[in-house]
């Protein structure tokens, strides 16, 4: 990947939430059930690239944990998630902002949610850690991204014209558990589904595929291309994707979910031994279950 790009296009994300982006993020929130105990408070990891929908869902189902955002963008994240202030007699109130407030390097929460972030992260290992710190001992990450399947047709053609990959290489599911626990993390569950969409035609494919991101490969072409390339490129589409019965172009996206606890902190054996305060705490709080 290319860092430069990465930031270049993290800084300059589109205003609206990609579809497929909404549509992981739902699946994402169904398995919150799953936990024994709810998150008292969360934050959440850029909200318009992640799902504003999704967010909305997840609000619904949290109606008493507060929510904080971080993001680049974070005016955008803000004006997104903000909600109607509810209904009042008094109109000092009509006129109150509601919704999520902004997380700091010192927000600590019960959950970190990340909806389809971390495959277009130029530096995943410190972001990762930046989550760890901000969670609470117990407290938990849930994230989605792309896995390397991703694309697979698109690369194969692409491969097979001689041009430079169409999009920077996905990191595989085990090497995210890894990652997790080189953080700090434990118990680190991955999976992975398949979802394979269709396309009326190479326009369509191309359009949602902007929409979901740049190519951020460091071995893409460096200069702009032609209208002619596009012509030949759209031209290779039609004739080198696999069709669906119906007729319509396929692409498969592989999608990994992966989730993770913070959890007690170890006291190193030494000598003597600093500790936080708040490792103290949480130490102190195990203990006594």
């Amino acid at each position: 990947m290319d860092p430069g790009a990465a930031q270049r296009w993290l800084s300059r994300a589109g205003a609206a939430s990609p579809w497929l982006h909404e549509e992981v993020g739902s699946r994402m929130a169904d398995r919150l059930p799953w936990f024994r105990e709810r998150p008292t408070s969360w934050l959440h990891w850029e909200p318009v690239h992640g799902g504003i929908e999704v967010h909305r869902k997840l609000r619904g189902m949290l109606p008493d944990a507060p929510c904080q955002v971080m993001a680049r963008r974070l005016p955008e994240a803000l004006e997104a998630t903000r909600e109607a202030p509810p209904r009042s007699w008094n109109p000092l109130h009509w006129s109150r902002n509601t919704g999520p407030t902004v997380a700091t390097a010192a927000t600590r929460v019960r959950m970190v949610w990340a909806n389809m972030a971390l495959h277009m992260e130029p530096r995943p290992q410190t972001l990762l850690a930046q989550w760890h710190q901000q969670i609470e001992t117990d407290g938990f990450l849930m994230f989605s991204c792309f896995g390397p399947d991703s694309l697979k047709e698109l690369r194969a053609l692409y491969a097979e014209h001689g041009w430079p990959a169409p999009a920077h290489a996905f990191t595989d599911m085990h090497d995210w558990g890894d990652m997790l626990v080189h953080a700090g993390f434990a118990e680190p569950v991955m999976d992975m589904e398949r979802i394979t969409l269709s396309y009326s035609g190479a326009a369509p494919l191309l359009d949602e595929l902007r929409g979901l991101g740049h190519n951020l490969s460091d071995q893409r072409f460096d200069a702009c291309r032609s209208r002619h390339w596009r012509d030949a490129l759209c031209a290779a589409i039609e004739a080198g994707l696999p069709r669906a019965s119906d007729g319509r172009l396929t692409l498969t996206f592989e999608i990994i979910y992966g989730h993770a606890f913070k959890p007690v902190p170890r006291v190193p054996v030494a000598s003597s031994t600093s500790l936080a305060v708040e490792d103290m705490r949480a130490m102190l709080r195990a203990g006594r279950r």
